[in-house]
């Protein structure tokens, strides 16, 4: 049975990473029909009619060019959408570009931040807006970007506010009721995202989709699959929507105690729109009406995100296992700002979790290496009862008592420490901070070892614990063991550099400690016959 702990332990882990990492739940209870939607005044008309498509409607001609310390970014004249937004402090994944977040390509990326008012004559997003300029520059701390609507019953600011140091825009409405009618405008504001981009790879596959957060509900995913044939509603009066991907995300983002109805769909073919909007206050003839709300688009950082709104630190989603995953990242973050490396503080907090569990591990490979030194006997006794099982058994099971050894001895240990691997491989593929961040020769530890020196690494350290560990009796056994490195390392070459290191580090520990045991066990053994 021993023989068999690796093979547990990495096959256990790698099932339980496939099943049971962060999945989006399946809305069931807060859905409604698309005849509803199809009857629902109140939504705007290109998510009525699904034979208008935002994705090949719009506008490309009228931008204006906005650059802050976080953001380079374009805002259309049509409708005051945010285009084509950049992050700065952020590489793409390929170049030294700045990483673009939001565009309006369509091909087949599409990722833009609308908004607008429901109301006869009101400013929707397809309306076309004035700008007093076609360029703006953060030049303190705090940067408006105006946008003008006239006709003759309405007069409509709408205003971005981007502020220094921050991921959060303001974007307010200022509505003057010209007209000499009592008026009571609804307001939306919406992400539209097609439902091919950012979604991971076979081998590491990521969500991207719909989320969304309130007191009741708490945290909750909707994939794009979901909202394929019947659209997402719910109404309340807290929280926020927005769409998340890995390592970023983007919430429209209201007052609490504003009644909101959160709502997700599908505009045409592989475009949805996710959003929300919210009834305004009567406008009476001549006066003037101000309402805000925020929009973060940025990392899944957790300074940016508990700055943003309650529950947006929860889009860095580790699932079931975010009670270990949560502290894990915050003594990584610590041990990080000491040593200033984040490749450092991976190997440094692989120590502190390997010394956590020694005691538990020197139970296991003890046990391995009991079982290591029984390794001849028990093949004699399989030349000497042949196909006899039965018996073979029993003499196993009477030479474990004669030498006091428990079979399963090292399985309870190696499966006690399982969450907490998972909790730190899902702690390593989703933390933002290590984009970029370099180690050694590795210049981003997000992405896959651009040598394959790792991985490789990997591999050779998973074949020298094979020869640690007691030899197989069964040889189907034993090949499978020999084949494993090769197996896995398959994976290990497309997974992230700091996730590798990570287990690299732990493999070597782990030979480390198992060899110091086989040899004090081994001596044992030896002083033992000495005696005999």
């Amino acid at each position: 049975m021993e023989t068999k702990n690796l093979i547990i332990f990495v096959v256990l882990s790698f099932l339980i990473l496939a099943f049971f990492g962060p999945q989006p739940e399946k809305q069931e209870n807060k859905t409604i029909n698309e005849a509803s939607v199809e009857q629902d005044k109140s939504l705007p008309s290109d998510l009525k009619n699904k034979t208008i498509s935002t994705a090949f409607n719009l506008d490309k001609t009228d931008y204006i060019k906005v650059e802050t310390d976080m953001y380079d970014l374009s805002i259309s004249l049509e409708g005051g959408d945010i285009r084509n937004l950049y992050l700065k402090k952020y590489k793409d994944d390929n170049s030294e570009n700045y990483y673009q977040l939001m565009t309006d390509a369509a091909d087949p990326s599409l990722y833009i931040a609308q908004s607008g008012l429901l109301g006869k004559s009101l400013p929707t997003h397809r309306t076309l807006y004035e700008s007093p300029a076609s360029l703006y520059k953060m030049q303190g701390k705090e940067l408006q970007v105006p946008l003008i609507f006239e006709n003759e019953n309405f007069l409509v600011k709408k205003v971005y506010t981007f502020k220094e140091g921050s991921y959060e825009i303001d974007t307010s409405f200022q509505i003057l009721n010209k007209s000499q009618k009592n008026i009571t405008p609804t307001a939306y504001f919406q992400l539209i995202h097609d439902g091919e981009s950012n979604q991971g790879s076979a081998f590491m596959p990521t969500f991207t989709g719909t989320a969304y957060y309130t007191n009741t509900d708490n945290f909750q995913k909707i994939s794009f699959d979901d909202v394929e044939s019947t659209a997402f509603n719910l109404d309340a009066n807290n929280g926020w929507i927005g769409i998340i991907q890995r390592y970023f995300a983007s919430s429209w983002i209201l007052p609490n105690n504003q009644s909101r109805e959160f709502f997700s769909k599908k505009i045409t073919s592989n475009i949805y729109a996710s959003g929300l909007k919210t009834g305004l206050s009567e406008i009476l003839p001549g006066e003037t009406l101000s309402f805000a709300a925020k929009l973060y688009s940025g990392p899944q950082a957790k300074a940016y995100l508990e700055k943003a709104a309650p529950g947006m630190e929860l889009t860095v989603d580790y699932g079931w296992l975010t009670i270990l995953a949560a502290p894990l990242f915050s003594v990584l973050s610590a041990i990080q700002k000491v040593v200033i490396n984040w490749g450092v503080a991976i190997i440094l907090l692989t120590v502190l979790i390997k010394l956590l569990f020694y005691p538990l591990s020197a139970a296991s490979y003890k046990s391995m290496a009991q079982m290591r030194e029984l390794a001849p006997r028990l093949q004699s006794m399989k030349e000497k009862f042949g196909d006899d099982k039965q018996k073979m058994q029993k003499a196993m099971m009477e030479l474990y008592k004669t030498e006091k050894i428990n079979p399963l001895g090292g399985c309870l240990p190696i499966l006690v420490q399982i969450p907490v691997f998972i909790a730190l491989y899902w702690v390593l593929l989703g933390s933002v901070e290590l984009r970029n961040a370099p180690f050694l020769y590795i210049t981003d530890l997000s992405s896959k070892d651009p040598y394959y020196l790792l991985p490789i690494l990997m591999a050779a350290s998973m074949f020298v614990q094979t020869k640690l560990n007691p030899k197989p009796t069964d040889p189907m056994q034993a090949r499978l063991m020999m084949m494993m490195p090769i197996i896995f390392s398959i994976f290990f070459f497309f997974f992230p550099a700091g996730l590798v290191l990570y287990w690299l580090i732990n493999n070597l520990l782990s030979m480390a400690q198992q060899w110091h045991i086989n040899r004090k066990i081994h001596a044992e053994a030896l002083k033992k016959k000495g005696h005999a």
